[in-house]
This record gives C-alpha cells, structure tokens and sequence, in this order.
C-alpha cells in the first residue's frame, strides 16, 4: 500500500487558529494575541531586504495590515498563522482547505474578501495597508492593486510569489520543491514568522521524501482550460512539478513554458494514459470532461473512453504550501482508478 502523507495543512490550521481572530467575525470572549510589535521574538531579524523578481524590496518591521491577492498568498500567510494581520484578501481560487477553514469557522472568523476577482488601487488603499503581497507580478498594475513602486511612494511594501517571477534572471527553470520552500522561509523572514516558517517547510519536505511515485511512468495531460484551444501544463511550471513528483510523464514535458496552449490534434497524437484536470469555479473539471467526451476529437482517446481522470483544484496547482499534497492525492487518485480502465 502506498504511503499516504501526513496533512501538513493540518498542522498549518493548527497554527492559524492559535492565533488572533481575522478582522470580521471575530469573538468577543477570545482575547486577542498579542501584536508581533510587541514582542521581542518579532522585532528581530529587521530590516529585510531582498530582490523580489527584480524590485528592490526593504521591510523595516513585520507589516501588520496585509492584502493578500491569489489563494497561494493567503493560504500562505494563514498556514503561518498571521491570519490576525489579513485585513483583506481578493481572487481566491478556491475554498480554502479543510484545515484551515475549520480553524477560521471555530473561532468564528472569516475572511474579509474584497473582491472575487483582482480588487482595484482605491479598493486595496482604503484598507489602510502596509502591505501587498501578490500570487502574480500581473497583480501590479495600475488597473490593478497599483504599480510597486507607486505603492512605495506612499508607504506601502509589496512581495510577489517568486514561482510567478516572469523576468530574465528571476523566473524559475524550471520551479522546483525547492523553489516554493524558499518562498515559504522568505515569508517567514518578511512576516516575522520564521521559526513557523521553517517548521513548515520541514514537514512538507517530510511528506515530500515519503511520497511513493507511480510506477511505470504513465503519461499524463495536464488540461487546465479552453475548449477550442486546451491551455495545457508544460515543461518548466507547477504542472510539471507536481507530475514528476507523482510519476506520471508529462504529454508536452518538451514545451519550454510553464503553461501552454496546444492543438488537440497533438492531444490526440499523444493519447495520454490519464488526463489531470484542474477544478476552479470559471472552469469545472465537470465542464472539462463533458468537452472531451463530447468532442468526436477527443472522445476517443484512450483515457476519455475509459474515464481515466484525475481532479485538482485549481488553488493547489499554482506554487504554494498545498502542492506535495497535490502530488500526494495524484497518485492516491490514479491507484483509485479501475484496473480494468488500464490500457
């Protein structure tokens, strides 16, 4: 029987709900943590100066008023148990994990989601933050939470997701465990939550070393969009990651990107033993089945005929603390799948 890894989300809820209600929801009867400035431990270790995919970041102390933009960056901060210092989050992909979600719903909390989609400069400003911390560099913008250095004109520090890094130098080629480790410990260092930081990242790198691959190599489409033109997992993104470490082989491993569009005809050229599918509310992995089984194209292939599909959702498959468990459920998933459905 196959290694089943430990829930590091568990540990992570375990984390959150230790700390300060988040702002909305919160229970009068719980007394408040206290603020990490006034504790000695979250003085230490600042400033924090880093480049952050090319923008000089310096963080005089723990910033206390956070925006999280993207489901990696909030589940992030959550998992660290800095739910106390969210004052708003916006285009979560996703619920949030069962850990963490029940951590929130027993003390009462719940998020304060500004906007289902990425929030506008003057809906992030009148948080009053101090700082922006993006799931991708397209978050700043100035149709969108506001250019970096704008926000740092006027005292407000951001930090994007350097697994979403698209500049020369800084993306990553390809991202690796490794890679999605060191943002959570750069967190911590960002934050003032190392030491849970890096109690973190020891567990996922357990859970990691533990998992069993699948044998055999079987070869894998990751579809995570389009109907006319399957936007597709390639050679370097998260994709890629999460199937290596599962054991399947990537259909358009060969494609040097992260993501990729592709003609079904190459789909079907290659005719995967299984098809991932990514679950997110604008594109069901339901809508996608009924698309391959649909399509005279496509409803052949060998995975469509005999239903060989694995579903992940779309907040686990983007580099963050929710992608060894990614890796885990693919090859429970596929050990699930009926053996008559093999080729």
């Amino acid at each position: 029987m196959r290694h089943r890894t430990t829930s590091v989300l568990t540990i992570a809820g375990t984390l959150a709900a230790a700390t300060a209600l988040l702002l909305g929801g919160c229970a009068a009867a719980v007394p408040a943590a206290p603020t990490p400035t006034t504790t000695g431990a979250a003085r230490t270790g600042f400033p924090v100066t880093l480049d952050n995919c090319g923008t000089q970041v310096t963080v005089p102390a723990a910033p206390q008023r956070i925006v999280t933009v993207k489901s990696s960056t909030t589940e992030l901060l959550l998992a660290l148990g800095l739910g106390d210092r969210i004052v708003g989050s916006a285009f979560l992909d996703g619920p949030l994990p069962e850990s963490l979600a029940a951590s929130l719903a027993a003390r009462g909390a719940k998020l304060n989601v500004i906007s289902d989609f990425l929030p506008s400069r003057e809906a992030v400003l009148a948080l009053a933050p101090d700082f922006v911390y993006g799931g991708w560099e397209s978050n700043f913008t100035a149709d969108g939470v506001g250019e970096r250095d704008a926000l740092a004109g006027i005292g407000v520090g951001s930090y994007v997701s350097p697994a979403a890094c698209k500049g020369d130098g800084y993306m990553p080629d390809p991202l690796t465990f490794d890679t999605v480790f060191d943002e959570i410990r750069q967190a911590g260092d960002i934050f003032g939550a190392r030491a849970t930081a890096a109690t973190l990242v020891a567990q996922q790198q357990a859970d990691l070393a533990a998992l069993v691959p699948l044998s055999g190599k079987p070869t894998a489409l990751w579809y995570s969009s389009g109907t006319d033109t399957p936007y597709v997992g390639a050679g370097i993104g998260s994709p890629e990651m999460i199937m290596k470490a599962a054991g399947l082989t990537n259909v358009f491993a060969g494609v040097h990107d992260t993501w990729t569009s592709v003609g079904w005809e190459s789909v079907i050229a290659a005719d995967p033993d299984v098809i991932v599918l990514v679950d997110a509310t604008w594109n069901t992995a339901a809508a996608k089945i009924a698309t391959l089984e649909s399509n005279p194209a496509t409803q052949n292939l060998t995975a469509v005929k005999h239903k060989r599909y694995i579903v992940l959702p779309f907040a686990a498959t983007e580099a963050g603390i929710r992608n060894v468990e990614a890796a885990a459920s693919v090859v429970e998933q596929f050990d699930a799948l009926s053996p008559a459905s093999a080729r």
